[in-house]
């Protein structure tokens, strides 16, 4: 009898002992590839501003030839602090300026170039826009950053090694003449026709190999340890469009590969080797610099709403473009659109029905409250609600306290240590059954519910429900959810955007000011379509309007002749449609005015296939 109460005795005091020595719970591991220092600061942006302004705004081009003359820069009333409050109030976190588009011409008096500022009417050659727009940043609390294009059209010796030189003196002193900057942006547009210090010729480079990148990037680093690099295989990608929309699957993950295809960049890459994320470039209007011809063309409300929702809520960042007027001003319609497009966001994400609901996971990390369901709802991104390891699939369930309706979800994961899930899906608790609910923006037959990354918002249709269950289906580790949000978005309003009177009647004027002509049009060859004016006449204008999402029988460079009776033809004009492979928006030719019966366009070389082909053609 004694020895039996010895044992239980023991027995108790094992069992006493093994629970207070409970194994502790250990922090998840990283999963994959992780965002560095700066790349997480750049995430917390979301939203930023980008400005094209350079010698094109006065010449009506999108790429400059690099030829331009400087003395066509002198702005009436160029203000850097109007830009950058006009950037504030549309919710813009910084501005990244094009301190030198492909022409050449530099926006600040660069000490290796005579092409720039400083041989410019403008302020007598003493200006430097840089200058203004980083002091204006600096005093609207924005972030501030350029863009230098790697290809120059007018230096004599770009595609030579003296060129890098050239470059990297130039990018030093933008990196150190103008303070801390948060990102620096390279294009992709790389060799081809232009000025060249006269010799004006074609030249192509080696993409891959000719401006030894690592090289660069290394000096960028160590003039300025806390940005971030845009550009090719650097920490920030393309996201393969400039219409302002990631892909519904968007890892943040890939390969550096030179070139990647377009869907990779749209999507990235589960398995990627680097983090290098998406930045979802576009402009408000059709094209990246200022053009009067389409100041009725400025994206609406409900556009540029949808593009934040398919830019920063598909785990990417919006990069938004303003192009500067020919006055040096943001245009007042712009501005408008803009500022309602913050305005509405800001509403539609203001009350998180979440914080007053009660939320359960189906199973958290060790059973520990420092991984508990509720640090999703908590308001912070640095703590997070996780599972043991090797459970990829799990749920949290909100519970509100009376019926509500919801048509918004929002989803982060804690991306320090990597992104994880896979699949997800979303249902609320409608008629006394689980619905589930898909992204309205989705194509038909999908629920768009797949990656979330630093961020995911999903927009459906308005229900009411007393639950919401969000189940994380399949992921590459276990989940590790930072934070969730529900909401419900009020109808888009109808006046929200607020233009002046006479900025209305001054696009509406531009906008009619030319009738497009009655005309005939039929193939004349493969590359070339003629265009029967029915009469003599003399037109003003051509408009090129491509296929949308075709690249086959694409024209990106033309020549327009002209005839009065289709036996001698005379030429008109030749160049190119600048950036139309990666913006395909419509090209308007301007015409001297002549009067002839037949035009014809011939493309002198197309993007894809061997047969030019268009959506519309408009004479005016």
């Amino acid at each position: 009898m004694k020895r039996t109460l010895f044992a239980v005795f023991l027995t108790t005091l094992t069992l006493g002992l093994c629970a207070g020595t409970k194994k502790p719970v250990t922090v998840p591991a990283p999963c994959g590839p992780i965002p560095n220092a700066n790349q997480l600061k750049w995430h917390e942006l979301e939203t930023y501003a980008f400005l094209h302004y350079s010698l094109n705004t006065y010449t009506d081009q999108e790429w400059g030839f690099g030829d331009e003359d400087p003395q066509l820069f002198n702005p009436s009333h160029l203000d850097a602090r109007q830009w950058a409050r006009t950037c504030k109030n549309a919710g813009m976190k910084g501005i990244i300026l094009t301190a030198k588009h492909h022409s050449g011409f530099c926006l600040w008096p660069s000490k290796y170039t005579e092409y720039s500022v400083k041989n410019a009417p403008w302020k007598d050659g003493r200006g430097d826009v840089v200058r203004e727009l980083a002091d204006a940043c600096r005093e609207y609390g924005l972030k501030f950053a350029v863009y230098l294009s790697p290809w120059d059209r007018n230096f004599a010796d770009y595609g030579r090694p003296a060129y890098l030189t050239y470059f990297r003196n130039q990018l030093e002193e933008l990196l150190t003449n103008y303070g801390e900057m948060f990102e620096v942006w390279f294009d992709g547009a790389n060799g081809g026709t232009g000025y060249y210090g006269g010799a004006r010729e074609n030249r192509q480079i080696d993409g891959a190999t000719y401006y030894d990148w690592k090289t660069t990037f290394d000096l960028i680093h160590r003039l300025q340890p806390n940005l971030v690099i845009w550009g090719d295989r650097a920490e920030l990608r393309w996201i393969g469009t400039e219409k302002g929309f990631a892909g519904l699957t968007n890892w943040c993950t890939i390969d550096y590969v030179f070139d990647t295809p377009r869907d990779t960049l749209m999507n990235g890459q589960e398995g990627g080797q680097h983090w290098s994320p998406g930045e979802c470039d576009t402009s408000i209007r059709p094209g990246w610099f200022y053009h009067d011809r389409e100041d009725s063309q400025v994206k609406s409300l409900k556009k540029l709403v949808d593009t934040y929702y398919e830019s920063v809520g598909r785990n990417a960042s919006l990069l938004l473009n303003f192009p500067i007027t020919r006055n040096g001003l943001i245009h007042p319609i712009d501005s408008a659109h803009a500022v309602a497009m913050a305005q509405t966001i800001r509403a539609e994400l203001a009350h998180n029905l979440a914080r007053n609901a009660t939320i359960t996971a189906s199973q958290v990390r060790g059973a520990s409250k420092t991984y508990a369901a509720d640090k999703a709802i908590d308001g912070s991104t640095n703590t997070y609600w996780a599972t043991d390891d090797g459970v990829k699939r799990a749920s949290l369930t909100l519970t509100f306290q009376r019926p509500t309706r919801i048509n918004r979800f929002l989803a982060q994961e804690y991306i320090a240590l990597g992104q994880r899930v896979k699949r997800f899906t979303l249902e609320a608790w409608v008629g006394g059954k689980w619905v589930s609910l898909r992204d309205e923006r989705a194509p038909e037959g999908t629920t768009g519910l797949t990656t979330i990354g630093y961020k995911r918002i999903v927009c459906f249709p308005t229900i009411k429900t007393t639950r919401l269950r969000f189940t994380i289906n399949d992921a590459k580790a276990c989940p590790l959810i930072s934070n969730i949000g529900v909401y419900c978005a009020p109808p888009l309003p109808k006046d929200a955007v607020k233009i002046p009177a006479s900025a209305l009647q001054k696009a509406s004027t531009a906008h009619e000011q030319m009738p497009s002509l009655n005309i005939a049009i039929a193939n004349d060859s493969s590359n070339a379509v003629l265009i029967d004016l029915q009469e003599p006449v003399a037109c003003r204008q051509l408009v090129y309007i491509p296929l949308e999402n075709d690249q086959d029988g694409l024209a990106t460079h033309y020549e327009l002749y002209a005839s009065d009776d289709m036996l001698e033809w005379k030429r008109w004009l030749g160049g190119e449609f600048s950036n139309i492979e990666n913006n395909p928006i419509p090209q308007t030719l301007t015409l001297p005015g002549l009067q002839t019966r037949y035009l014809k366009l011939v493309a002198t070389r197309l993007s894809k296939g061997k047969q030019l082909r268009w959506k519309q053609i408009v004479v005016r």
